[in-house]
């Protein structure tokens, strides 16, 4: 915020770390403070009451004050002042040790001036076509950089902030949609052609229930993906409960039929296990070989197991990371499924493609976190996606609360009503081991407070968490299974992968601690019988306005479509994904959240181009094509060409 007037006085305010120079600021309509913390000596040196200046920095308000902490000052009758050269002052981010060296604002402003005044139109060429600067009527490169620092006016700013945002979007869609059309030539796959007896008698006679719209839909995309003699790369996104599982699991059986073995990867140990325990049900009847690798698989039967995948005996394996590691070898892979695969390192999923020397196996990457429109674009461009935005018939929406800590009695005896009702309960913590630093509840004391309010034989309570040995983990997990505990007590290892149609009530115990994707897979855990299903958030007395903002969202709506779309404008692209380490979200101007229109126009056009030119050859991309090719040598790997 820039503002002119005079400084009518200066006084000294508190003492010690608290002390401050204060300087009362007027114009004709009002007054403001200026304050500074440090260096009042200087200031009263240097600014002189009276005298009128332009201050320039972030205005706050307290008790119908407003001030300005720090403020750049300029002196209106200095004639090389920087707000003399145009209608705006430009601000530039700077570090207090900058700042001592003079690197401040204006030092930085007057550093850029001077670059700016030797930098010629030939020294910036244009990179985007020509065709698309004149479709937007866009300003040149080299104008749009100059409007940027030194705009003439709001209209010119406004474009050139425009034009670099499209720039950085069309650039970056440029790049996926090429690695795609890369991968696609060079990469053949298996024809998966025939549908035989293992899909047919499943799909005629073993259906758990009908599939959904949804379901079918993504299962032809998957087909029609099977039979183009290129591997296939898709990502299918669908909320916890949505019956992925069941598609991925139906693809398989495709390329089985056809005399390839599957692999089914999973990020922990408990959804691998569950998986195999609900698939192993699924198709019992069909006589599959389905077996399950895991770094807790004793090692005789680690043996067998490996053993009877090199022979192609194992028509489908599920597992953890231990899938790849080098001593798996299979004899004729053609279909693997990734689940919940932003829990893989890029990496680790590349070590798949090794599994088989004459073609890659087809992928389908699955993922329970729905991710916003912009984001799937830019992340995961280069995948042909499905959704199922469908549910299974039958289930009914959670209804969700959030209360603060003095409802905990009201929400102990709702838990005991629903106990009485035959339903089980999940009573989920963040933390495991107390903390000195947050004052938040943590597992063992949330333990013992819920043993003394629902104490035994009348109750049975299951504690479940990370530091716990599978074996003892698993053994509590399978009592609540079978309905012999009312409570599980537990951290976040039950976000994926535990199934009991009878929990009908998750208590989420310092929600505000945790993230909304976190609370919309947490909540994913109940809802998934007949019966009316219930998520309780309880939060702590003092919660800041983003906090209040996720519990309230995760109130509103079931839709995790939604949610994520609220989670990316409060945490970014980068933290929601994971992915702000790797570069490909290095995104200087252009924000996912609020450049939406944007970026799907730069995607159309990036789609159109390289329909016509797929190797940018002709001359008219010539620029473009030589840019991108500077890019690719300051980065080096480009993991981006791996699903």
């Amino acid at each position: 915020m820039q503002v002119r007037g005079r400084i009518e006085s200066f006084e000294h305010v508190g003492e010690g770390r608290g002390a401050r120079l204060v300087a009362q600021f007027k114009d004709a309509t009002a007054t403001m403070e200026l304050v500074w913390f440090q260096g009042a000596k200087w200031i009263e040196k240097h600014l002189r009451v009276g005298k009128e200046y332009i201050a320039f920095g972030r205005p706050t308000a307290f008790r119908n004050t407003f001030s300005m902490a720090h403020p750049e000052m300029e002196l209106v009758d200095d004639p090389n002042r920087l707000s003399a050269k145009g209608k705006f002052q430009p601000l530039y981010p700077s570090t207090e040790k900058l700042k001592s060296k003079g690197l401040d604002t204006k030092g930085l402003a007057k550093a850029i001036q001077a670059l700016l005044a030797q930098v010629k139109p030939q020294d910036m060429p244009e990179i985007l076509p020509n065709a698309l600067v004149a479709k937007y009527k866009f300003p040149t490169r080299y104008d749009a950089i100059r409007f940027i620092h030194q705009p003439e006016g709001d209209f010119e700013l406004e474009l050139s902030r425009q034009r670099m945002k499209y720039e950085e979007l069309f650039f970056l869609q440029l790049e996926i949609l090429s690695s795609k059309v890369g991968r696609d030539e060079k990469h053949n796959g298996y024809i998966i052609e025939r549908l035989g007896d293992y899909f047919n008698n499943f799909y005629n006679t073993h259906l758990p229930f009908p599939l959904t719209g949804a379901q079918k839909r993504v299962l032809k995309e998957i087909r029609a993906d099977l039979l183009t003699g290129k591997q296939m790369n898709r990502l299918l996104q669908g909320d916890v409960g949505s019956g992925k599982t069941l598609v991925a699991l139906m693809s398989c059986l495709m390329a089985i039929d056809n005399g390839f073995q599957t692999a089914i990867m999973a990020p922990t140990e408990i959804l691998a296990r569950q998986h195999f325990a609900s698939i192993l049900q699924l198709v019992q009847p069909l006589g599959l070989n389905v077996r399950v690798l895991t770094g807790s698989t004793k090692t005789p039967e680690r043996k067998e197991i490996l053993k009877d995948v090199e022979e192609g005996k194992v028509q489908l394996l599920l597992g953890t990371h231990a899938l790849i590691e080098d001593a798996v070898k299979f004899q004729k892979l053609g279909f693997v499924v990734i689940d919940e695969q932003h829990r893989f390192g890029v990496a680790q999923r590349a070590r798949l493609w090794a599994k088989n020397p004459e073609h890659p196996p087809h992928i389908l990457v699955m993922t329970a976190t729905p991710i916003p429109r912009t984001l799937a674009m830019t992340l995961y461009g280069d995948l042909d996606v499905s959704v199922i935005d469908e549910m299974p018939p039958g289930r009914k929406p959670i209804s969700t609360v959030f209360r603060s800590e003095s409802a905990r009695m009201q929400t102990y005896n709702f838990m005991k009503q629903q106990i009485e009702l035959g339903r089980q309960i999940y009573v989920v913590y963040p933390l495991i081991e107390e903390s000195e630093t947050l004052d938040y509840k943590n597992l063992m004391a949330g333990y013992e407070s819920v043993l003394a309010n629902f104490p035994p034989p009348k109750y049975q309570v299951s504690i479940v968490h990370g530091q716990q040995k599978w074996e003892d983990r698993d053994y509590e997990m399978q009592r609540f299974v079978r309905g012999e505990t009312n409570i599980m007590v537990a951290t976040t290892v039950i976000e994926v992968g535990i199934n009991v149609p009878n929990a009908s009530v998750m208590v989420i115990e310092s929600a505000e601690r945790f993230g909304l994707s976190q609370l919309h897979q947490l909540r994913g855990r109940v809802g998934r019988g007949a019966d009316q299903s219930y998520c309780i958030l309880l939060a702590g007395f003092k919660l800041s306005n983003e906090a209040r903002m996720r519990l309230q969202t995760m109130a509103d709506t079931n839709d995790g479509f939604e949610i994520s779309e609220v989670d990316l404008k409060l945490r970014g692209p980068g933290d929601l994904m994971g992915t702000q380490q790797s570069g490909m979200l290095d995104l200087h101007m252009a924000d996912l959240a609020k450049d939406q229109k944007i970026l799907a126009a730069a995607r159309v056009d990036a789609m159109e181009i390289l329909n016509i030119d797929p190797h940018l050859q002709q001359p008219e991309h010539d620029m473009t094509r030589r840019y991108i090719e500077h890019k690719h040598r300051k980065k080096g790997n480009d993991w981006k060409r791996i699903s």
